[in-house]
């Protein structure tokens, strides 16, 4: 019967610990859609919050069979008596699942970013993140991929994040213009076309409205051995629309630089080959 007991009790653990994490976990999922707008500020500790529930119930609920099953006593005190050893061997296991668990701790604590975020992760990954949770991100690339990364590489990469504090971009769109062209008229058709496009923001005051400050800036920012490059500076509200600009603009400037005359360079090299003749003697 003891032993009877003892099934039971392990059953009765595990369906608690089930359904506890079900119910849980739905909760928070419900609280977040009802109350998104709301809590968007910290819909990343609920996201964080409702993939760590289940790992803390299963350790609960694996803790208290260790400590409840008569059975398992024999179990619990060869753990204890080989608790530094075991500690070692676990610890060394599981360096990265560690790390992990770490680093998304520190996400949740210094808020690198959120839930909702367009962040690039060193000069691989891009995309928004999705979910947090206690070994990975998972983050929506562009081609609508789901990317998980460790938080454990995370924590060894720089993150560029457009969303923390303000969504504008400020997108630099380059043209490589030719030596002999017209420099100021290169730049009036950049400027005209960066300025008129639908989604440009105007990010002046009017303390520079009213000093004639343009809309959109354009400069010669480089020399090069082969061309002059001009640098327009085009605000926008996001980085999705500041994507759609630098596309239009690109193909805009290139269809008025053709009907213009206006010349874009490539690099070129010229190649001089001399012919020697050798002369013999007799």
């Amino acid at each position: 019967m003891e032993e009877y007991s003892g099934l039971i009790r392990i059953f009765v653990a595990l369906i608690i610990a089930i359904t506890l994490n079900f119910v849980l976990r739905k909760i928070i999922k419900l609280y977040l859609k009802k109350f998104a707008q709301r809590v968007s500020a910290d819909a990343t500790s609920f996201s964080f919050l409702k993939n760590s529930v289940g790992f803390i119930i299963f350790c609960a609920a694996a803790i208290y069979i260790i400590q409840h099953i008569p059975g398992l006593n024999n179990i619990k005190t060869a753990l204890f008596a080989s608790a530094g050893i075991l500690a070692a061997i676990v610890g060394f296991a599981a360096q990265k699942a560690f790390a992990n668990i770490i680093g998304g701790i520190f996400i949740l604590i210094f808020r690198p970013f959120r839930v909702g975020d367009i962040i690039d992760i060193g000069t691989t990954y891009k995309g928004i993140v999705e979910e947090i949770t206690l070994r990975h991100i998972i983050i929506r690339n562009y081609e609508n991929r789901r990317i998980i990364i460790p938080n454990g590489i995370i924590s060894d990469e720089t993150i560029v994040n457009s969303s923390i504090t303000d969504t504008r971009i400020k997108k630099f769109i380059e043209f490589n213009v030719d030596f002999n062209a017209d420099i100021s008229q290169a730049m009036a058709i950049i400027q005209e076309e960066a300025e008129s496009h639908r989604l440009t923001l105007d990010s002046r005051s009017a303390e520079q409205i009213a000093a004639g400050v343009p809309k959109v800036m354009i400069r010669t920012v480089a020399i090069l051995e082969y061309a002059i490059r001009l640098r327009a500076y085009v605000w926008a509200k996001d980085a999705d629309d500041a994507f759609i600009v630098a596309c239009d603009i690109n193909r805009k400037v290139i269809e008025r630089f053709k009907q213009q005359g206006l010349q874009i360079p490539y690099p070129y090299q010229n190649v001089v080959i001399k012919n020697e003749q050798k002369h013999s003697t007799v």
